[in-house]
């Protein structure tokens, strides 16, 4: 719409006439639709490229997690020299497309969001969502390490913006719409929607709420949950995991008090070795196309020896959740698995690639309690559960959540992914510990996010 609109015809009238229930109902579940069809049309991308990339060429299956088919994957490497070959090239022809038409699809997108949130939610271009929908469903269909639920997040937040620019709507509301679009886009991919509600409420600060967001969040997270859902199914992404798991004697926390305090150095570690790969590799010589080239070599090669590295790892998570797959990795690899996971999301990301930080963010957490459990029980040390379900769960939560300053909206992300709602009172104190350890630093995996709303640049009149 024209900025010289009539305020009092059209779309854009309407909308600014409208009081708040109708307004946000109207827009709220418009971004909804957007979302989770956006969600929906990524999957689907992303799914056909590591079929033809990874399956096809180099001859290699990742494992999936329950909600996408509960595929075992390969047991090896059929074509073993294909597999950096791959990566390489995948990365090399992402780099190229978001050099060439939009270079601010770069990097993980979440913060590219934020800062829209923040400064102009007017400006998130439409071809940036093409060209990021695009390259990061080559960058991780092809073995990059990298999650599902940025680009998600752009395309939803991109429409938030498409229609604050359309409808010519206040700043105030065009923010708004960018965080419900951030919120409902990761919610629907992972299926789940309370936390995604949650998320666009307390993903811009690292210290505050914005409680406007909550209540219309709860209209756009469902509607894209509902739409995504319909058309792919609505099985929790790893099924029900530790579903058998009771809390019943209060000295199992001691356990968690432990795994809150490792997810924490662990997810600090996460998000400095991420912005220090970013800060090398702007200083490093060469062209911009070919450093994620190079990163992605550089994956393929570590995949190799450690294939869990490969993609999003949301198979290998699941694998991590059961005893018995769990007890077939040697227990080296086991233990490096999180440090591993870090180093290949920082080559294939923090170099330029596309891709989210979010979903290896919840898997390097899932690695971390699996190994906790392993090493305990390989000593023999006693009160551990029965199996390493739980500190699966409870390490996707306290990790993430601590270092993206959104603990309460990766808790409930988590559970709703896993459908593990017994663990809460142990994800309490692990995610609790991890949250008051990072927040003693100025640390965050979104750097995007103001400290608070005082501290945010100042907002415009609406």
């Amino acid at each position: 719409m024209p900025e010289a609109a009539d305020e009092r015809g059209g779309p854009g009238g309407f909308i600014r006439r409208s009081g708040y229930l109708r307004k946000w109902l109207i827009l709220g579940i418009s971004i909804g639709v957007i979302a989770g069809l956006g969600a929906v049309l990524f999957y689907l991308a992303l799914d056909y490229a590591g079929q033809f990339l990874l399956g096809y060429l180099a001859g290699y299956h990742i494992p999936k997690p329950v909600g996408d088919g509960g595929d075992p994957g390969s047991a090896g490497f059929d074509r073993p020299w294909a597999i950096p070959l791959v990566a390489f090239g995948g990365a090399l022809v992402s780099a190229w497309l978001v050099a060439k038409f939009a270079p601010e699809a770069e990097g993980h997108g979440t913060d590219s969001a934020i800062e829209a949130v923040h400064t102009d939610p007017r400006s998130i271009r439409t071809r940036a969502i093409v060209v990021k929908t695009v390259a990061s469903a080559l960058t991780i269909g092809s073995g990059g390490s990298g999650g599902r639920e940025g680009p998600a997040a752009q395309i939803s937040a991109g429409f938030g913006s498409l229609l604050t620019r359309r409808l010519d709507l206040s700043d105030e509301d065009g923010r708004l719409a960018v965080s419900l679009g951030i919120g409902s886009g990761i919610g629907a991919i992972f299926g789940a929607p309370l936390g995604g509600a949650v998320l666009a409420a307390s993903i811009v600060y690292r210290e505050d709420f914005d409680y406007k967001a909550l209540v219309p969040g709860f209209i756009t997270s469902a509607t894209a949950y509902s739409v995504f859902g319909s058309i792919l199914g609505f099985d929790p992404l790893f099924g029900f995991l530790a579903a058998d798991f009771r809390f019943d004697h209060p000295l199992q926390l001691i356990w968690y008090v432990v795994l809150g305090i490792v997810a924490a150095g662990v997810g600090l570690l996460y998000a400095q070795t991420f912005y220090g790969t970013v800060a090398l590799t702007a200083r490093l010589p060469g062209h911009k196309v070919l450093k994620p080239a190079v990163g992605g070599l550089l994956v393929g090669l570590l995949a190799l020896v450690i294939p869990q590295v490969l993609a999003s790892g949301y198979g290998w998570a699941q694998k991590a959740a059961s005893t018995e797959d769990l007890m077939a990795i040697p227990l080296w690899i086991v233990l490096i698995l999180p440090i591993a996971k870090i180093v290949a999301t920082s080559l294939s990301i923090g170099t330029g690639g596309s891709g989210g930080i979010f979903g290896p963010g919840v898997v390097i957490g899932a690695f971390v309690g699996a190994a906790i459990w392993r090493l305990a029980h390989d000593i023999g040390m006693p009160g551990l559960p029965d199996g390493p379900a739980v500190f699966v769960v409870v390490g996707m939560m306290a990790c993430f959540g601590s270092v993206a300053h959104a603990p309460l909206a990766v808790m409930i992300m988590v559970v709703e992914m896993t459908g593990s709602f017994s663990v809460v009172p142990c994800a309490m104190v692990a995610v609790g510990i991890a949250s008051l350890l990072v927040s003693r630093t100025d640390v965050t995996i979104y750097r995007a996010q103001r400290l608070n709303r005082d501290a945010a640049l100042p907002r415009g009149k609406t």
